[in-house]
């Protein structure tokens, strides 16, 4: 395995300019282990061939949902119709010990006892150390489980209302000890049932978060952060108003991320971002910010729009995470056809930023777990998809895409062509490494030229090889460098290739 250094950790791999990250829904992973194996499975214990069979092109591992669930969170859950049906629909023989609660009402920030426990969690993170990936793990900024020990402990950390309050709106506040506390929420939907609202504007707040976060960051490598931009202080004044106090004078996530850093030189911040606050986040110290308007443009949108939002400043570009798939969106097997769900996966893999991949995505799962649930259904694996994405994760394992240098190509068409601005092309350079995708986003035929922008092309001739396929092609380098590489491609077709000089 070909690996880089980039920005070292205290205990962890180095972090590369451009990770590939792989998340694990934990406890759904340890109990498909535990009927694979025909025994009990937690991180303790998970066979050396199992941390093998990740370990092929990824720099790190998202062990999402490892911390202590809550039995109020449970208990509330199980009163949720609508949650209900949501299971069942997953799960057909859903049964309510199913439910163990969802990863984001945490009870305590300590690795739940089913799972291993502190003890299984430092295990596993030896394996990947030893394959050379780091962990990733969630912070939860917005809210906590109504029986975490801060509600009694601390209660001064948490929005807070009245018996008035409660009593004309249930359904936003609840009574924990004889306190009303509001529940969490963001601004544009009802509040989430089984958890706490945190006052990002409370004194103590930020310090017992840094408290917490230095002792997570002792155990990983990163966290992905929940909802990042709820934080905000602009975004946490307009939700909450004049429950909240005073505007502190600096940002949360200035504060947070400065301090932890500064203790754990390497440490990760991810963010979950949405609402085109990217740009903001990483000005307030966030690594790599969630690229959700890409995700829909692939999903959604047009081929000249994916462009443009691929023009943006490399600054920002190169601090994004780009995906097709987590574990709040829908399956990409059942989202994008077969065609183009290889060709979206073969854009993301290629792109700059942290790219993010899920656990199931390759073999072709269609079924969205609800994050509560222990285990899924079996399901078909699809062995030409799996096969296919293997080997992409292997081919972009390697430095070019890691440490290289991405930029967009121009293309270019002749009269009467309208269907090149359905094609789309980047190059990656580092050293003697050249590769270049190009990928029609449509549904039907484009052709264009493509301007390679490389200044060294003339007087001899280039191979192309499509290391995915293995068909190589011979094109003379004064032509490319003057009327560009002619491209064309079926409906959600693309070209991947490999440069290298004939002799």
């Amino acid at each position: 395995m070909v690996k880089m250094t980039q920005r070292q950790v205290a205990n962890g791999a180095a972090w590369p300019r451009y990770p590939a990250l792989y998340e694990i829904n934990t406890w759904a992973w340890l109990s498909d282990l535990s009927r694979k194996y025909g025994k009990f499975i937690n991180l303790s214990s998970v066979p050396s061939s199992e941390w093998d069979s990740i370990a092929y092109g990824f720099d790190a591992v998202w062990l999402m949902g490892v911390w202590e669930r809550s039995p109020a969170g449970i208990a509330i859950a199980n009163q949720n119709q609508g949650l209900i049906e949501d299971f069942r629909r997953a799960l057909p023989d859903f049964r309510p010990d199913d439910n163990v609660g969802s990863p984001y009402c945490v009870r305590r920030y300590v690795v739940d006892h089913h799972l291993g426990g502190p003890e299984g969690l430092a295990v596993a993170r030896a394996e990947l150390s030893k394959r050379e990936m780091n962990l990733v793990l969630d912070w939860v900024p917005n809210h906590l489980a109504p029986d975490h020990p801060w509600v009694s402990e601390c209660p001064e950390h948490f929005i807070q209302g009245s018996r008035d309050d409660i009593e004309k709106d249930p359904s936003s506040f609840m009574d924990v000890g004889g306190m009303v506390f509001a529940r969490g929420r963001d601004p544009y939907f009802p509040a989430w049932p089984d958890v706490l609202q945190l006052n990002a504007f409370a004194p103590g707040l930020r310090q017992a978060a840094i408290e917490t976060l230095s002792n997570i960051a002792q155990q990983c490598d990163g966290v992905r952060c929940d909802m990042a931009m709820l934080f905000l202080n602009p975004i946490f004044e307009r939700t909450w108003g004049g429950r909240a106090g005073p505007r502190p004078a600096t940002e949360y996530w200035t504060n947070v991320i400065s301090t932890i850093t500064e203790m754990h030189p390497g440490f990760l911040f991810i963010a979950e971002a949405y609402w085109d606050l990217e740009w903001e986040l990483q000005q307030k110290g966030f690594d790599f910010c969630y690229d959700k308007r890409l995700y829909d443009r692939l999903e959604h949108s047009d081929a000249e729009n994916i462009r443009l939002h691929l023009c943006a400043d490399l600054a920002y570009q190169n601090k994004l995470l780009r995906f097709i798939e987590n574990h709040d969106e829908p399956r990409a097997a059942a989202t994008f056809s077969a065609a183009k769900l290889r060709t979206v996966e073969l854009a993301i893999a290629t792109l700059p930023g942290i790219k993010l991949f899920h656990e199931g995505q390759f073999e072709g799962r269609k079924i969205r777990l609800p994050v509560f649930l222990s285990r899924r259904p079996e399901e078909p694996v699809d062995e030409d998809l799996q096969q296919f994405s293997r080997k992409l994760m292997e081919i972009t394992n390697r430095p070019v895409f890691r440490e290289g240098e991405w930029s967009l190509c121009e293309r270019i068409a002749w009269q009467d062509n309208v269907s090149f601005k359905n094609l789309v092309a980047w190059n990656w350079v580092k050293d003697e490494e050249r590769y270049l995708v190009a990928v029609n986003f449509s549904d039907w035929p484009a052709q264009a030229q493509v301007l390679v922008p490389w200044t060294d092309l003339r007087d001899r001739t280039w191979q192309l090889m499509d290391p995915l396929s293995g068909t190589t092609y011979e094109r003379d380098g004064s032509a490319m460098s003057s009327l560009g590489l002619y491209v064309e491609l079926g409906p959600w077709a693309y070209h991947f290739f490999q440069f290298g000089r004939m002799k």
